[in-house]
């Protein structure tokens, strides 16, 4: 299967498009006639919208829901089952057969883990959203080796809050410990990000007001209290 790497040794020390590196991967795909199996992380629904409908055109592709990052737990199920809720819409409308697994919640995993490195004061986009995209590219690499895709990614790189060269770093630091290679993106490129709030209209779907980090959530003075009643209200809304 093609990787990045030639790709991005070409590129030298420039700054790297990563949107460009993925179409240049989509454009070989098609010289050799494959259709790769694609594991794609993410995070929420809204960052999965346009990412599923860029990839579906080329691969066939599967979300792995894997966030024990977001507190408090009522609000990490809001967001799985919206998750959900929205690849069932897309494959009834897209007549697509993306697949939806759910990792664990294991939440005291990243707590340790921001703990032990003292970063609960880090600014938003600094060391501990290392750990953070860390843990989680670590995962979806490792379900995807287990599954056997061809390539293991993230939809984080559709928020224009998320730093694109520092989850694609991560990644393809990630792609060294596995046999599975890292599919780099920028989603939020060539109008993503906007095609990606449309579609949250068009769908219907919930947008949160924060990371899911408890340590960026009170550094913003998010009430997550109000935000666990609303999850609550919410899943009780569905039964």
């Amino acid at each position: 299967m093609i990787s990045s790497e030639l790709i991005l040794k070409r590129m030298g020390n420039q700054k790297i498009n990563y949107d460009n590196v993925l179409r240049q991967m989509i454009k070989k795909w098609q010289q050799q006639e494959t259709t790769p199996r694609i594991l794609m992380h993410s995070c929420c629904a809204p960052c999965s919208t346009y990412t599923l409908e860029f990839l579906c055109q080329y691969a066939e592709v599967s979300i792995y829901f894997a966030n024990s990052n977001i507190h408090p737990k009522s609000e990490y199920e809001r967001r799985a089952l919206v998750q959900k809720q929205f690849v069932e819409d897309f494959n009834k409308k897209t007549n697509q057969n993306v697949l939806f697994i759910e990792a664990p919640y294991e939440p005291q995993h990243f707590i340790k883990e921001v703990i032990n490195k003292n970063l609960q004061d880090e600014d938003e986009g600094g060391k501990r959203c290392d750990t953070c995209f860390e843990m989680r590219l670590d995962l979806v690499a490792k379900e995807a080796l287990k599954l056997g895709y061809d390539y293991f990614g993230s939809a984080l790189t559709i928020s224009p809050k998320k730093n694109a060269q520092q989850i694609n770093t991560i990644g393809l630091e990630v792609q060294q410990l596995y046999d599975v290679n890292y599919l780099p993106s920028d989603f939020k490129k060539q109008g993503g990000t906007m095609r990606s709030i449309e579609m949250c209209e068009e769908y219907n779907i919930y947008r949160q007001c924060y990371c899911g980090c408890v340590f960026a959530a009170e550094k913003q003075g998010i009430d997550l209290k109000k935000v666990s009643q609303e999850a609550k209200n919410f899943k009780m809304g569905l039964q």
